[in-house]
């Protein structure tokens, strides 16, 4: 700005034309419109004109409310009067940091030249569409840039399908969202084989919302025509058309083979393998299933199927009952009765009803065979001794051996004989037992009695109890006479010791004197 002063010299104020931008304020009455009187310009007149930028500042949004340019002056960055053609956004687009404007490029937009984006056609505020060259009154909405190839009848969140890289695939789109989750042979289908690509509004366009999915037949051909109702899934799924799991609203009561329990679950094709209408044996299970039992019931003139034991529910458990095991050769009686079927007939890897024996012997082991003389156990018949309700429970007649019980004898439990511990493992005796009473009791009398390497504990105790009944001491050596007879055993049969322990001394001297006992 230039004016004449006295003298006709010319005297310069403004420091130089302002921008095409600012062309309008130039004049000294304008001065004040950017500037302080004395001072320099503040933030705050630029701030009175462009309304748009400190919206977005306090917002704190925006590339001016970044870090990088908070507190800093405008006119540090825009300065003026540099002349018309001067640039006030000196912007190197090849360093700028997108990122500070709040909106990070990715994928496809970090090769995007800035032009491409930032056009006023794109700009979405009105007071800003006049501009040009501006940045600023763009938003982050994909419309607001790209065109809507879904024509508005999907979400206008394109990022909730598509990334940044390509439009297509849209890879974070996921089918299991949707309302038809895509299942079995779906997965494998190319999109377009249901989203089919048309034309629309004179536009190409592929077809994703309004699909019809709530019946097969909406994209399938019927090729039951009709037949069996539009319900495919009644029969057919996902995984093949081929594997046919029933027959939609056929009733398979109306036939002479009502489905019941297990057969309920199978599939048609297993047992309707040529045809599904073409008619099939099935009297007999053995028409269908493998004889289990490898003809183990073909001979039986009672049972004329596998029903008699088995039923529809499953192979296993057996309906075979006890009543119906009673009618057979083996009656189940006693412990028998609660012993599980597996025990007998499941011995090995199959089960087994014929030829597995009928004797104990047969499914127990003999414990007493070559301890018992064959004489009481003639083949190996438990039964003689034993019975099937408890096993200790012995009924053997023992009057039968060499051996009569008698007295106290009858009450002993036939193990306290029959069974002994030797070298800490019960050894059993029955042929090899002894009928001595030496065998199974100790001498408590240190072999006084002993003769010819033989006690005989009859000649003074019998079976009903120890105490000596049979015991005569007028048939000693010292016959009780007077107060002798009166006087207890005890003091004249001491108590002695030995190695073993206590025991009576009944054996005095061969000749007797008083002098021995009375003092």
């Amino acid at each position: 700005m230039f004016f004449v002063i006295q003298g006709g010299l010319f005297a310069q104020i403004s420091p130089g034309e302002l921008t095409v931008a600012h062309q309008k304020l130039e004049g000294l009455s304008n001065c004040t419109q950017c500037h302080v009187l004395g001072e320099k310009v503040t933030n705050e007149k630029c701030m009175s004109c462009h309304k748009e930028i400190q919206s977005l500042i306090r917002k704190g949004a925006g590339y001016h409310a970044s870090e990088e340019v908070e507190n800093k002056d405008c006119f540090t960055c825009h300065s003026e009067h540099h002349g018309r053609n001067f640039q006030l956004i000196r912007l190197d687009e090849n360093s700028f940091n997108h990122d500070l404007t709040g909106y990070k490029l990715e994928g496809k937009h970090r090769t995007t030249a800035c032009a491409e984006c930032h056009q006023t056609k794109n700009i979405q505020e009105d007071d800003l569409k006049h501009r040009k060259n501006s940045f600023l009154g763009l938003t982050q909405n994909c419309l607001s840039c790209h065109e809507d190839y879904h024509q508005e009848t999907l979400s206008s969140d394109c990022a909730s399908c598509h990334g940044f890289n390509s439009f297509k695939p849209a890879e974070k789109f996921d089918h299991n969202k949707a309302d038809f989750i895509l299942k079995g042979k779906h997965q494998q289908v190319e999109c377009s084989k249901c989203h089919r690509n048309i034309e629309r509004d004179g536009k190409p366009f592929q077809q994703f919302a309004g699909v019809a999915f709530d019946r097969c037949t909406a994209c399938h051909t019927d090729v039951h025509q009709n037949k069996f109702g539009q319900n495919c899934t009644s029969c057919h799924s996902e995984a093949s058309f081929h594997e046919v799991s029933g027959m939609g609203d056929f009733d398979h009561r109306r036939t002479s083979f009502p489905l019941e329990g297990k057969h309920q679950q199978v599939s048609c094709r297993s047992c309707h393998q040529q045809s599904l209408t073409a008619p099939l044996t099935h009297n007999k299970c053995i028409d269908c299933h493998s004889d289990y039992h490898k003809g183990q019931f073909a001979s039986e003139t009672v049972r004329k199927d596998c029903s008699e034991c088995h039923d529809v529910k499953g192979f296993s458990v057996s309906s075979f009952t006890i009543e119906a095991h009673n009618q057979t050769t083996f009656k189940l009686e006693g412990a028998h009765l609660a012993t599980p079927c597996f025990a007998c007939h499941q011995k090995e890897k199959r089960w087994e009803f014929r030829q597995i024996g009928k004797q104990c012997v047969d499914c127990h082991e003999n414990i007493h065979r070559g301890k018992i003389a064959e004489k009481y156990m003639p083949q190996q018949n438990c039964e003689l001794c034993h019975n099937v309700t408890l096993w200790q429970e012995v009924t053997f007649a023992h009057e039968k051996t060499d051996f009569l019980l008698s007295g106290k004898h009858r009450d002993v439990s036939c193990r306290l004989c029959h069974f002994k511990q030797e070298n800490g493992v019960s050894q059993q005796h029955f042929t090899d037992l002894k009928t001595d009473c030496e065998s199974c009791h100790k001498d408590v009398h240190r072999g006084q009695f002993r003769v010819q390497d033989k006690t005989n504990c009859a000649d003074c105790h019998d079976p009903e109890g120890w105490i000596p009944s049979r015991f005569d001491h007028n048939l000693s050596l010292f016959k009780l006479e007077g107060q002798h007879a009166q006087t207890a055993c005890v003091k004249c049969h001491r108590l002695e010791k030995d190695e073993a322990g206590t025991f009576t001394k009944f054996k005095l001297k061969p000749e007797i004197k008083c002098a021995d006992c009375h003092y």
